[in-house]
């Protein structure tokens, strides 16, 4: 994820600001669809997914979000309608402002079930973001001792997934912890300090989880899909010290100028971890500026053709992160809309 300054653990991109109104249909630009393209074909189980958890402030904020044609349509119905399907939202545990709350979480989960969408539920077990350079214990839990956090911890997680069944929702999968490249819940879950503090977190966000719905999946999401030494000091700690995962997912932020060299060595470290853990892989997040849409657009199906030819079917897809951002949102550049509220050509890789 890319949160306030937009920082990747390996380089810095760049965002480009547009000034333009919130809302789309009367604005003078339009980008033309290439009719002329064709998406990657994958298999039928294939995920192309898209992390929209923005969408419900944007709304609150006058945003609104048009088809091609310029005509007014639902976020979630205008995913599936560029082949989306299904949606992943990331869950807080108290935030300030009640965005990604679990009521916040809930609303949006009712709206991908009834647009036909699968569900992804992203644990950052924090009050706000959680990412490879700060992992902050919710203030509610930051008093306790490490087995009364982890008492906290499954708590929460039980109680979300009930709230989620309760109204209908099953989540096909679930992320313990965001972007866990150095552990969680810091201090306490600080891998580099105590890796079985952070296997334990793991464990028992996986058992929670598994104690609502034991379908459901589970996924321990590190940054730099590229980087196979990170992923095997995280992902062998976790496994010596007892943690137990389904998935792994993995972040991927190329720039415009590199993404072929690190969609390779992406896929290359996929391959190392299906051989070396046994489990499947997936894109969770991925992106790249948003005013190069052409080459967002290749990167994409570059990365999609990639991971989908993982042997066994052991690639499960790739998600795009908050494509739905325009108009200087968050003051983020790499979304896959124009600044009229439209989906740009980036999106064509995910087309049906």
């Amino acid at each position: 994820m890319r949160n306030a300054g937009w920082v990747s653990a390996a380089f810095v991109i760049l965002c480009t600001a547009v000034g333009c109104s919130k809302s789309g249909n009367n604005q003078p630009q339009q980008q033309q669809q290439d009719t002329t393209y064709k998406a990657p074909t994958v298999s039928s189980s294939f995920i192309k997914g898209a992390d929209v958890s923005w969408v419900t402030q944007m709304e609150a904020s006058s945003y609104k979000f048009y088809n091609t044609s310029g005509q007014q349509q639902d976020l979630f119905a205008l995913m599936g309608s560029v082949g989306v399907n299904a949606i992943r939202l990331r869950a807080w545990v108290n935030p300030s402002d009640g965005w990604c709350n679990t009521a916040d979480v809930v609303k949006k989960a009712i709206r991908a079930k009834n647009a036909g969408m699968k569900v992804l539920i992203d644990f950052h077990y924090s009050d706000s973001w959680a990412d490879p350079g700060k992992q902050p214990t919710p203030a509610a839990w930051s008093a306790l001792n490490f087995t009364d956090m982890k008492t906290a911890l499954y708590n929460y997680t039980v109680h979300v997934m009930d709230t989620l069944q309760t109204n209908g929702i099953t989540p096909d999968w679930v992320q313990v912890g965001n972007e866990v490249d150095d552990g969680m819940l810091w201090p306490t879950g600080l891998a580099t300090s105590s890796m079985a503090n952070f296997a334990g977190f793991v464990l028992t966000g996986y058992n929670a989880v598994k104690s609502v719905s034991p379908s459901t999946k589970v996924i321990v999401h590190v940054s730099n899909g590229f980087n196979n030494s990170l992923f095997r000091y995280v992902f062998d700690g976790l496994k010596s010290n007892g943690a137990k995962w389904d998935i792994i997912g993995m972040s991927l932020y190329p720039t415009t100028a590199n993404y072929t060299s690190l969609d390779a060595q992406c896929l290359a470290n996929i391959n190392d971890m299906v051989s070396r853990y046994g489990t499947p892989c997936m894109i969770v997040e991925a992106g790249m500026e948003s005013d190069q849409p052409g080459i967002t657009r290749s990167f994409l199906t570059d990365i999609i053709t990639k991971v989908n030819s993982v042997a066994n079917g052991n690639g499960l897809g790739v998600w795009y992160w908050e494509p739905e951002a325009y108009n200087n949102w968050q003051s983020y550049g790499l979304g896959a809309f124009t600044t009229t509220g439209r989906p740009s050509i980036a999106l064509q890789a995910f087309g049906n």
